[in-house]
């Protein structure tokens, strides 16, 4: 990997790898969880609030961060890590997954993206180009390449368009990189010279074309690679199989990241498969929403149940939240609508999930992953519990 970007794989336990991302902004130790910070923040919690949890790196939304405030407001300010405060590593996404939940508000065809705003109707174009010149601008620290991502209902056909046309936009994505790179794209500022750009492999359900998209992906050549195209919609086993059979096919010298996944146990069984890096708005998102996480399995805090009942929410977690407040204290949060429900539930969804990143990490060293995976997955359900 080019420049201050280098990567190296520890320790190893079957497929499942513990390694060391270095950066620009610092290291991540890998297998390593990316909160998501949509809009520039994680929804209810402060850059401090996340150092204190041991997140290494956050991922920024492309989509939402060129509608507002707009990337060239951003690149004025010094780029996203000086504006957000934030100063260890981001990952920033292509805009691709958002486009495709824009449903009947978008149009694509070979040339790109045509959309209408989900803020005010107006019409944009985002052009695997253009992807890269938004994300230069924000100065991350790992871009994305432009990618379609086809739905989990998507036929043989229609998965195969749009994983041919995802070929076609990562060559000119790469290209485009290569410019502005180099310095040739006068147009464009880029605020972390240090930028490196990750190739993204399609293909629905489909092997065949998820192993054809590999290959193509891979001949173009990008400093690390990702697994696209998943958790939307298709049963988990699905997800491990494909993640099962793509991710050994890539370099093992280069950091393999799946997006947008997952529930817990997703990640443990995907750790199992090869996958270093993880993101899912799910820990975040659930917890404003009052679904907290145990080591059994979720609860809904909302629940008449808990109404009088002094437990944390997890009598084994060390959390801010768990150390400090009960089950119905923060039930009677969520219930009247106090902002502070976001902030502590939230607390305790990414400490589990940052948690049982670290776990994971500590269990491939000494060769107990495989122990650690059979006891959590006999612990944890998601389905609803009466914990």
């Amino acid at each position: 990997m080019p420049g201050a970007f280098a990567f190296a794989v520890t320790h190893r336990e079957g497929q499942a790898r513990r390694g060391r991302l270095v950066t620009p902004h610092g290291p991540v130790e890998t297998p390593a969880f990316m909160p998501v910070g949509t809009r520039g923040a994680v929804k209810a919690l402060t850059p401090k609030d996340l150092v204190d949890l041991g997140a290494q790196i956050i991922l920024g939304n492309t989509y939402h961060l060129y509608l507002r405030p707009g990337d060239d407001l951003i690149a004025r300010r010094g780029g996203l890590h000086r504006f957000i405060g934030w100063s260890r590593p981001i990952l920033t996404d292509s805009g691709g997954f958002q486009v495709f939940s824009l449903g009947d508000l978008r149009r694509i065809d070979d040339e790109g993206a045509r959309f209408r705003s989900h803020i005010d109707g107006s019409e944009h174009v985002l052009t695997p180009e253009r992807a890269v010149d938004i994300q230069a601008r924000l100065g991350s620290d790992i871009s994305m390449v432009f990618d379609e991502c086809a739905p989990a209902t998507a036929t043989e056909a229609e998965a195969r368009v749009a994983m041919e046309r995802t070929l076609r936009w990562a060559r000119r994505g790469r290209a485009r990189f290569g410019q502005v790179s180099a310095g040739d794209a006068a147009q464009v500022t880029a605020t972390n010279p240090g930028q490196v750009q990750f190739g993204i492999v399609q293909g629905g359900v489909f092997p065949h074309l998820r192993e054809a998209s590999a290959e193509g992906t891979l001949a173009i050549g990008f400093d690390a690679y990702a697994i696209g195209g998943l958790s939307v919609g298709e049963p988990p086993a699905t997800t491990y199989e494909i993640v099962g059979r793509v991710a050994p096919g890539l370099p093992d010298d280069r950091p393999r990241y799946l997006m947008g996944s997952g529930m817990p146990d997703d990640l443990m069984e995907c750790v199992a498969r090869g996958i270093d890096l993880f993101d899912c708005v799910l820990p975040t998102r659930n917890a404003r929403n009052g679904q907290l996480l145990t080591r059994v399995g979720p609860i809904n805090i909302r629940n008449a149940r808990f109404a009088e009942d002094d437990r944390p929410v997890d009598e084994t977690c060390g959390c801010y939240t768990c150390r400090h407040f009960s089950r119905a204290y923060l039930r009677h949060l969520a219930t009247v609508g106090e902002m502070t429900s976001a902030t502590l539930n939230t607390l305790h969804n990414l400490h589990f999930y940052l948690d049982t990143m670290q776990r994971i990490r500590e269990a491939i060293e000494f060769g107990l992953f495989e122990k650690l995976r059979q006891e959590f997955l006999r612990s944890f359900s998601r389905g609803p519990l009466n914990a």
